[in-house]
C-alpha cells in the first residue's frame, strides 16, 4: 500500500513537472497550466504577506547567540546545494569552528501521526528532541530516518554534528546545549526566517536554469520572486561553464553588494556502493556504462560520465528522492547487461537509498563529487574568515 502510494505521488510529480516546463501538450495540459498560474499568483501574495509579517514583528524570529549560515536557493531542487553545504562545513570546521548542520530532513520518515496530532490539538510545544544523524563522531541513522542529504553529509563529514528537525530553532538550541556548537549551518535555509541573529545568507543559482521558467510555485519552480535575491550576502553560481556574463548582469540588477562565486561539481573518484572499494576516474574510460539515478536534474550527471570517457549505453531515471526497491535495481542490471554495460554508475545521493541485493551481476559504483571553485576563491575565503571572526 505504501509503495503504491509513493509510486502514485512520483507519477503525479512527473506529470506536474512536464506541465510546468511545457513538455505536455493538449487541452488538459493547458487547463492544468492555467490553474497552476492562478495558484502561483496566490502563492506570490502569501510569500509577500509572510515576509511583511516578519518585518513588522507579528511573526517573531529567534536569536540563539551564535553564528548562523543559511544556505539555500530561490528555486526548488537541482542546484547542487548539498556539496556547497559540505564545503562550508568543512572549511569552517578546519578553521576551528564547532559546526552543526541543521536540516529539515526532506522525505525522512515522519514522526508518529498520533504524537503530532496530540500536540496540535492541545496546543503543546513539541519537545521531542531532534534526530541526531551524527553526533560528530558516528553516523547514527540510515537515510530513511534521516533523509538523503543529511545522511550523505554525515557520511562525508567528520567532527560535524548533523541534526534533523523541522523546527530548526529547537534543533539549533539542542546543538548548542548538547554539543557546544558555535556555528549553525541551515541546510536549505534561505526561506527559513524563524532563526536570525548573526546570520549570513548564501544563495545558489544554477547556471543552466537560474530562475526556472520565471514563474512562482506551482506554475514554476521559484519559491520566491527573483527580486528577493537582494537578501543574499553571498551568491554561488553552480555548474558554471565560465559563460556567465549575462547571468552576472541579471544578478547585478537584483543585488549590488553580494560576492559572486562560481563553482562546478568536481568528480573525485568512484566507490563501490556495497564494498566501499574505490576506483580512480580513469576506471570508466573506454568502458560501456549504465547510469541509474533519482535526482532532480540527471542530465548533468549522465553528461559527466561521458566527459570522463565512459560510453553511456543505458540510463534509467527515477523521480527525485525515489526510494529504490531491490527489484528496480536488478531490472536496471539486467537491462544494462543486455546492452553490454560493464558496470552501473549512480550518484552518492542515490547510493544512500540502495537496499541490499541478493546478487550483483554488474559492479555498482557511485561517483563522489565535491565543489570546486573556479571563480571568486578569494571571496569565498573572505566569507569564511568573516564568519569565523565576526
Amino acid at each position: 500500500m505504501r509503495e503504491s502510494f509513493r509510486a502514485w505521488v512520483e507519477n503525479l510529480e512527473t506529470f506536474v513537472l512536464e506541465v510546468i516546463f511545457d513538455e505536455r501538450r493538449g487541452a488538459s495540459a493547458s487547463i492544468v497550466r492555467a490553474l497552476l498560474f492562478g495558484a502561483s499568483k496566490l502563492f506570490a501574495v502569501l510569500v509577500k504577506l509572510r515576509r511583511f509579517l516578519y518585518n513588522v514583528r507579528i511573526l517573531r524570529d529567534a536569536t540563539l547567540g551564535v553564528q548562523v549560515i543559511a544556505i539555500g536557493n530561490l528555486t526548488v531542487g537541482g542546484t547542487g546545494k548539498t556539496p556547497v553545504v559540505e564545503k562550508f562545513a568543512r572549511e569552517l570546521r578546519d578553521a576551528g569552528r564547532n559546526v552543526a548542520i541543521l536540516s529539515r530532513g526532506y522525505r525522512s520518515k515522519p514522526p508518529p501521526v498520533h504524537e503530532w496530532l496530540k500536540n496540535k490539538l492541545l496546543f503543546r510545544e513539541d519537545t521531542t528532541p531532534p534526530r541526531i544523524v551524527s553526533d560528530g563522531k558516528s553516523l547514527l541513522l540510515d537515510s530513511e530516518m534521516a533523509g538523503d542529504e543529511p545522511h550523505m553529509l554525515a557520511s562525508n563529514l567528520k567532527d560535524v554534528v548533523v541534526l534533523v528537525d523541522k523546527d530548526r530553532v529547537k534543533s539549533g538550541r539542542y546543538a548548542i546545549e548538547k554539543f557546544g556548537c558555535d556555528t549553525l549551518l541551515l541546510d536549505d535555509g534561505f526561506q527559513y526566517w524563524d532563526l536570525r541573529g548573526r546570520r549570513h545568507d548564501v544563495v545558489l543559482i544554477d547556471r543552466q536554469q537560474p530562475f526556472g521558467n520565471e514563474h512562482l510555485l506551482p506554475r514554476g519552480t521559484l519559491r520566491e520572486p527573483p527580486s528577493h535575491l537582494a537578501r543574499a550576502h553571498t551568491i554561488f553560481i553552480t555548474k558554471s561553464d565560465g559563460q556567465t556574463g549575462e547571468l552576472r548582469r541579471r544578478i547585478a540588477t537584483l543585488n549590488t553588494t553580494a560576492a559572486i562565486i562560481e563553482c562546478v561539481h568536481h568528480p573525485m573518484y568512484f566507490e563501490d556502493v556495497f564494498t566501499g572499494e574505490r576506483q580512480s576516474l580513469d576506471f570508466i574510460k573506454g568502458r560501456k556504462v549504465g547510469s541509474f539515478s533519482g535526482i532532480a536534474q540527471p542530465e548533468s550527471f549522465e553528461q559527466s560520465l561521458v566527459q570522463l570517457g565512459g560510453e553511456l549505453v543505458y540510463a534509467k531515471r527515477f523521480a527525485d528522492h525515489h526510494r529504490f526497491s531491490q527489484q528496480e535495481i536488478l531490472n536496471a542490471i539486467n537491462r544494462g547487461k543486455k546492452r553490454q554495460a560493464e558496470l552501473i554508475i549512480t550518484t552518492q545521493k542515490d547510493a544512500v537509498r540502495f537496499p541490499k541485493l541478493d546478487r550483483r551481476d554488474l559492479p555498482i559504483l557511485f561517483m563522489r563529487v565535491e565543489i570546486k571553485i573556479v571563480s571568486g576563491a578569494d571571496d569565498f575565503r573572505d566569507c569564511v574568515r568573516k564568519i569565523c571572526f565576526r
